[in-house]
């Protein structure tokens, strides 16, 4: 009744993909089918053996003797797993289940009813077959990660183009990806542009634009393009890789709830053999029944007091939900971060590549002169594109977003702590804030500050745009260029606050206008601005104290002290993130907020399914125990009953391998438009 690693459900790890190889060939293959199916053909065997005893028996065709020799060949197929693990339990001085089981099926024996042994250690036997084929399910899910990395790879070296095994590529190789296939190493695009469907990594449920320039993980899909690739990556060091290594510590990992019924089967299995004892002892002394009675009703009670729902119950529900999330894009270091961040009342967020996209846009474009929206876009972007600051990059993208035609600036001139002049086609052009027109003679009137502050308000850095002409500086216009919110945040924390998350935070180094500006957007109303990294980590700490289990999000680059301070975790866009995948508890595999209310909706799922089947697995051992104590119960009825529980707490377990809906993807950007978001 214990549930093991992936590599003993009979999975073979892939070899470079965060695991050690495993060589060998065809044998490998036999042993691997030998696991997987020895339980049910065991299994088979023992119903065979058993049915050839009874049914032989009662025609007379065998005698007493050969009948008995083929419940004993049951038991032995029947019961020789579950005696193997007995005594290895034994040998580390740790009473289990499997001991429970083999003792009263040998209790049987002993006072001639080896039939009802028989029954008791193949409904044993068959149960442990269908757990097996259960969890199977579970693991799959996992193993399905193991088979995204093709084990070849196309790669052009002296201009000759050959096929090497993934394992044998290197750093700042080539590698060729035609259309449909799957991209075999994490590398950067130096040539050609395809649409990629991430969903194995980053659980992105629509494919992504990827061009030159841009990074794509191993086990993705390529779209209709032909791509070339640097390989940035060695195929033990992807993002994959590190997605498997993670997936298989997690559900090795076991949670709070988990270690402590593995540490509850230990004292409650000796106790129930004591109590068998006494209670047949009991039987005898008080109740008038003769020894192989009381013997037999001892036996009944050891059986239906076994508690293998109850030991499996956690580990069929956490292995199905961490399954789950990492098909969702969603990495739990371990099944304790999965129970404990449904506990979570209280999420803290970091703002800058959390909430917002984490870096400039173009926000608004407003024309006061005698210029329309586009050329002022296309003035202001002739001359930025000759700066190299970050807001001037945000504006340069925008223009060249519609595909406005710029043109070329000369005798440009940084002014420090003012803004720029340049001159194109023979016109100046001032672009900066208010002191700047004010030192050239044309001070903002009270309509164009009001514009500013406006902006300003909503934590926008703004510029002014203006030309010089002989009646002195005309303001053509204004822009704004902002750190914009991610377009789901707001509905994330909408869901968060739905959910029951009674306090959301943003923690930022930022100055409080901005920060206000940017909660506001998101629905976040509790903002501590102007933080340093230290003071992040005392305001976490006092959110610990009063509050309990503390989240706190972050991009994972510059947050990794509040991350590693915060009760869970959680990072974003771990898939383009070594430190995320390294400091969090949780990863976001893509930069979505959403992931953030699906996995603590998982995670509270979670808890419920197993404290429904904790709940019934001790509900079925009282009705049971107590029908043992009234007489009541049969030894093949409570076999069924013990069973039977058992099975059905696996099968509520692997209902959280479906998962919740999947939200909708952003829509995309609206073009620049007079006051309106970029």
């Amino acid at each position: 009744m214990t549930i093991g690693t992936i590599e003993q459900q009979g999975v073979k790890p892939q070899q470079g993909a965060g695991h050690q190889p495993v060589t060998g060939g065809s044998n490998d293959e036999q042993v691997s089918w030998f696991s997987r199916y020895s339980m049910a053909i065991a299994t088979a065997l023992t119903a065979a053996f058993l049915l050839s005893g009874v049914v032989l028996g009662r025609l007379d065709l065998i005698s007493d003797d050969v009948q008995t020799a083929l419940y004993a060949a049951a038991y032995v197929t029947g019961g020789s797993r579950a005696a193997w693990t007995a005594l290895q339990s034994l040998w580390n001085r740790h009473l289990d289940i499997d001991l429970l089981m083999v003792l009263a099926a040998i209790g049987a024996a002993i006072i001639g009813n080896w039939l009802e042994g028989g029954i008791l250690l193949f409904l044993f036997s068959l149960g442990n077959t269908l757990e097996h084929y259960a969890m199977g399910r579970t693991y799959s899910a996992i193993r399905a990660l193991m088979d995204l990395r093709p084990d070849e790879a196309l790669v052009l070296r002296d201009g000759v183009e050959q096929t090497v095994l993934v394992d044998d590529l290197t750093l700042d190789d080539t590698v060729i990806v035609r259309p449909g296939e799957r991209i075999p190493a994490d590398g950067e695009i130096i040539r050609g542009a395809s649409q990629i469907d991430q969903a194995a990594i980053t659980g992105e449920s629509m494919p992504v634009a990827r061009t030159v320039g841009d990074g794509v993980f191993a086990g993705t899909i390529n779209g209709r393009g032909v791509l070339h690739l640097r390989v940035t990556r060695l195929a033990s060091e992807s993002v994959l890789a590190k997605i498997i290594a993670i997936v298989d510590q997690a559900q090795a990992a076991r949670s709070r709830t988990q270690r402590f019924t593995d540490r509850f089967e230990g004292f409650y299995a000796g106790g129930v053999i004591v109590a068998a004892g006494l209670f047949g002892l009991a039987q005898t002394w008080l109740g008038g029944l003769n020894g192989q009675d009381a013997f037999y009703q001892a036996m009944i009670l050891l059986v239906v007091a076994s508690p293998c729902a109850l030991v499996i119950s956690t580990p069929a529900s956490t292995l199905s939900a961490l399954a789950n999330a990492a098909r969702h894009g969603v990495l739990f270091k371990g099944a304790a971060h999965l129970e404990d961040l449904g506990a979570a009342r209280v999420i803290a967020f970091d703002k800058t590549g959390t909430l917002t996209i984490g870096r400039p846009r173009l926000t608004d474009v407003v024309p006061l002169g005698s210029i329309d929206v586009a050329d002022l876009l296309a003035l202001t972007a002739s001359v930025e594109r000759q700066s190299e600051h970050t807001l001037a990059t945000a504006i340069v993208e925008a223009a060249q977003e519609r595909g406005l035609e710029l043109t070329d600036a000369h005798a440009v001139e940084a002014i420090v702590g003012r803004g720029i002049e340049a001159t194109v086609a023979d016109t100046t052009v001032l672009i900066g804030n208010d002191r700047l027109f004010r030192e050239r003679g044309r001070p903002l009137n009270e309509q164009e500050v009001a514009l500013l502050n406006g902006f300003r308000d909503d934590g926008k850095s703004t510029m002014v745009v203006g030309r010089a002409g002989e009646d002195g500086i005309e303001i053509l216009g204004v822009l704004a260029v902002a750190d914009t919110v991610r377009p789901l945040a707001g509905r994330a924390i909408a869901q968060l606050h739905d959910l029951g998350i009674e306090r959301t935070l943003m923690l930022t180094g930022d100055n409080e206008r901005a920060a206000r500006a940017i909660a506001r957007q998101a629905g976040i109303s509790d903002v501590q601005s102007d933080l340093l990294p230290a003071k992040k980590l005392d305001v976490i700490e006092q959110l610990k104290q009063n509050h309990g289990v503390v989240v706190m999000v972050g991009d994972g680059v510059n947050d990794a002290p509040a991350l590693a301070t915060a009760s869970i975790g959680v990072a974003m866009g771990g898939a383009g993130t070594d430190v995320a995948l390294e400091t969090a508890d949780v990863v976001l595999m893509a930069d979505d907020l959403t992931r953030l209310p699906y996995a603590v909706a998982l995670s509270r799922r979670t808890r419920r399914i197993i404290r429904q089947n904790l709940t019934f697995a001790l509900a079925v051992i009282a009705i049971l125990v107590t029908g043992t104590l009234l007489g009541v119960t049969t030894l093949p009825l409570g076999v069924v009953g013990h069973e039977g529980s058992t099975i059905l707490v696996v099968l509520n377990g692997l209902r959280l391998l479906g998962g919740v809906p999947q939200p909708e993807e952003p829509q995309p950007r609206p073009l620049v438009e007079v006051g309106q978001a970029a």
